[in-house]
């Protein structure tokens, strides 16, 4: 797998929201790739531009306010942003499928569901409407939804947020996409139910050779499910590095901070926080976004953007990497 060519590649990608206040850069250069069959965790907070990568990828920003100007996103070989918008409408839903963090706004409310998961099908896929709602009850039933013949018959808000995903899970297994992207799927869930749509996900994945780029701001999500993670913040990827070595040794302070802020089962006491705030996406800092929030920053941080440093098969936008690994070793050593 990893000799072929990658299914997604996205190249410095840039996307811009006008408003009356100035523009804001919210995408501001992405690159990132993805292969079959692999998971890509994009971590970051709230704001960081996490979510519009994922609908840029998909070319779903509303013009206006929103604007890609600059990048590519090549699919399968493809320009996925050069394509005229109804070719996308044929890969929407068919080869790349997205869930959103609130499936109830991604569904039709006049609509049943298994009228919506019916209708995917035969757009995509043809075949008279009984099959299709044949299919579309069958794909019910492989997400765990019990009586999926009569639940098939019921309206999103008839459902739970766990049974919407699900729904949303069926419509992406029915029409077998190459690419799932996940925008924040288990957010909005309990525990319980985020673990068993985690499942799915990687069911789904297991079975059909399915990429997932998975967003998200939930640490303990990206451990459980990445193969690799990307961590964004202030519209930029500051690190990315393989699941368990980024999350092992991360080398980025904003990194190092998300990690820490993570609850440890037993902990007392308060838990670390990142001091300060996203920077105002209208005026960010000539240099390195995190430096006005970051204990190892000097003078040089917030004097000129800082790019992204390959180490050998990780990134990591800090120029201060070294130094700061260093002086941990030294106090650990100690």
């Amino acid at each position: 797998m990893a000799d072929a060519p990658p299914l997604l590649r996205v190249r410095d990608l840039r996307t811009r929201f006008t408003t009356d206040a100035g523009t804001v850069r919210a995408v501001d250069g992405v690159s990132l790739t993805l292969r079959r069959g692999e998971t890509l965790c994009v971590l970051g907070e709230s704001g960081s531009g996490k979510s519009v990568t994922g609908f840029s990828i998909m070319n779903l920003i509303p013009a206006p306010p929103g604007e890609i100007v600059g990048g590519s996103v090549l699919f399968a070989g493809r320009d996925l942003l050069a394509l005229p918008e109804a070719e996308m409408q044929t890969i929407r839903g068919n080869d790349i499928a997205m869930i959103f963090q609130e499936p109830l706004s991604a569904l039709n409310p006049v609509y049943s569901v298994g009228e919506q998961i019916a209708e995917a099908i035969r757009r995509h896929r043809g075949g008279t409407r009984r099959a299709a709602r044949a299919r579309a009850v069958e794909m019910l039933a492989t997400v765990g939804i019990p009586e999926p013949a009569r639940r098939a018959r019921d309206y999103p808000h008839e459902l739970s947020g766990g049974m919407r995903q699900r729904v949303m899970i069926a419509t992406a297994r029915a029409c077998r996409p190459k690419l799932l992207i996940a925008d924040e799927p288990t957010t909005a869930l309990d525990v319980t139910i985020q673990a068993q749509i985690l499942d799915l996900i990687r069911r789904l994945q297991r079975d059909t050779g399915l990429a997932v780029l998975f967003v998200t701001h939930d640490v303990g999500v990206a451990a459980e499910i990445a193969d690799r993670i990307v961590v964004m913040y202030a519209g930029q990827v500051v690190e990315e590095a393989p699941a368990e070595a980024l999350l092992a040794d991360p080398k980025m302070p904003y990194t190092q901070g998300l990690l820490k802020s993570v609850p440890t089962p037993g902990e007392d006491g308060r838990l670390p926080m990142i001091p300060g705030q996203v920077p105002d996406p209208l005026r960010p800092p000539a240099g390195c976004a995190f430096a006005p929030r970051c204990p190892h920053a000097d003078a040089d941080c917030g004097a000129a953007p800082v790019a992204l440093e390959d180490i050998g098969g990780r990134l990591v936008r800090c120029r201060r990497w070294r130094a700061i690994a260093g002086a941990a070793g030294r106090e650990a050593a100690a």
